[in-house]
């Protein structure tokens, strides 16, 4: 699996939510100033050579959809992160955003508490 463009993350995200969609459903759902039609036709045809999306045919028009799981992406994203920056250490990945968002002691202990618990 590759890792994603954020125009191709953009894309992916509204049809993860979609579920389905044809390329002017997804421009409809594309913040302002919304890209023209045939920039996002273009972005969904990369993903679809990706392996990303497939589609369904109606006549000239497509249905696209995802093939591969939010879900699955991300956790491959994710492992990418921890690998590339934090030397694959789950540690150096936590202490980076304790510190980052200034996490008091008490804040931290909560954390611990709900991850021992799922």
């Amino acid at each position: 699996m590759k890792e994603l463009t954020k125009a191709e993350d953009q894309v992916m995200q509204i049809l993860w939510k979609l579920e389905k969609g044809f390329v002017k459903d997804i421009v409809e759902e594309m913040p302002e100033p919304k890209p023209a039609y045939n920039t996002i036709s273009t972005i969904v045809r990369i993903l679809e050579t990706k392996g990303f999306v497939d589609h369904k045919a109606y006549g000239k028009t497509h249905e696209y959809f995802p093939l591969i799981t939010k879900e699955k992406y991300t956790k491959f994203y994710l492992n990418n992160l921890l690998k590339g920056y934090f030397n694959g250490s789950f540690q150096n990945l936590v202490s980076f955003f304790a510190k980052e968002n200034k996490l008091d002691a008490k804040e931290i202990e909560k954390i611990l508490h709900e991850l021992k618990n799922k």
